[in-house]
């Protein structure tokens, strides 16, 4: 049976199908090669957040009351639009240790063969690059890029360890330095990646990337999938963590949609954002 859920915003309240609702946002046609379409998605709870933290490990785990099979339908939606993913060390570092799934290519599963059909369909090559931004540059790089035939690059910042750097490129694999510092920056990341080519980038990262492009004005728009129910918890990650964002702060909403089935009958909301000009 389809899932529905409600529209809520723009509009008159209407039932909807849940399927196909992101791949008719079309995002791979909204940027351009000087100025790439930059979007990202997280999935929250009422009490904002992202994940809990395990204060004794400090390895963080994204709880079972914020999953859902229609918020990973979504997200399959919005990653079969881009042309790049853009990850980030600590989920490789996850993936080797087992504590997380590879989500980094598209329609693999027969269950997803559409999406891969899609992208053929509309003009995509058959897998999105992969970028991992890293300040360390210490991970384990998975098999599953090479197997099917992504090209990986690796983003890092100027005061990266040079040492690190020259063992990456003598692996093979492209390093961009993207910022001055040792972290990756939005706007220096989104203008190289621009330059290759890339023209729609979705960021498979986490608070701090989100804060840079928002800060750099690079972000396009943001996805937000709220869980109804409060989780607590001392120690836990929510969507930001740095600085007060100022104007850059500042978010309108494009559109609303409710979900009363999922996860475990609570309900959530889909949303998505886009950034008030300056």
């Amino acid at each position: 049976m389809t899932a529905r859920m409600l529209r809520l915003y723009p509009g008159k309240p209407e039932e909807i199908a849940l399927p196909g609702t992101y791949l008719a946002h079309r995002l791979h046609e909204r940027g351009s090669a000087a100025a790439p379409f930059v979007y990202a998605s997280f999935v929250g709870s009422l009490d904002g957040r992202i994940a809990l933290r395990d204060p004794a490990t400090g390895e963080s785990r994204l709880p079972a009351g914020l999953v859902s099979g229609n918020d990973f339908r979504l997200f399959l939606e919005l990653q079969a639009q881009a042309d790049c993913l853009v990850t980030h060390g600590g989920y490789l570092r996850d993936l080797a240790a087992g504590r997380l799934d590879d989500v980094l290519q598209v329609g693999t599963q027969e269950a997803t063969r559409e999406l891969a059909q899609w992208r053929a369909d509309n003009g995509l090559p058959p897998q999105p690059a992969v970028v991992v931004a890293s300040a360390s540059l210490e991970f384990s790089m998975p098999d599953s890029p090479a197997r099917h035939g992504q090209r990986v690059l690796i983003a890092t910042g100027g005061g990266a360890p040079p040492d690190r750097v020259a063992r990456w490129r003598a692996a093979g694999y492209e390093v961009l330095i993207a910022g001055t510092g040792m972290s990756v920056e939005g706007g220096p990341l989104v203008r190289e990646l621009g330059n290759m080519g890339f023209r729609s980038l979705y960021l498979l990262t986490g608070p701090r990337m989100l804060d840079t492009m928002v800060r750099d004005r690079r972000l396009s728009r943001l996805y937000l999938t709220t869980a109804h129910r409060l989780l607590g918890g001392e120690s836990f990650h929510s969507m930001l963590s740095g600085p007060e964002l100022g104007d850059a702060g500042r978010l309108r909403l494009c559109a609303l949609h409710y979900d009363a089935s999922a996860p475990d009958g609570t309900g959530q909301f889909f949303a998505h954002f886009e950034p008030q000009p300056a």
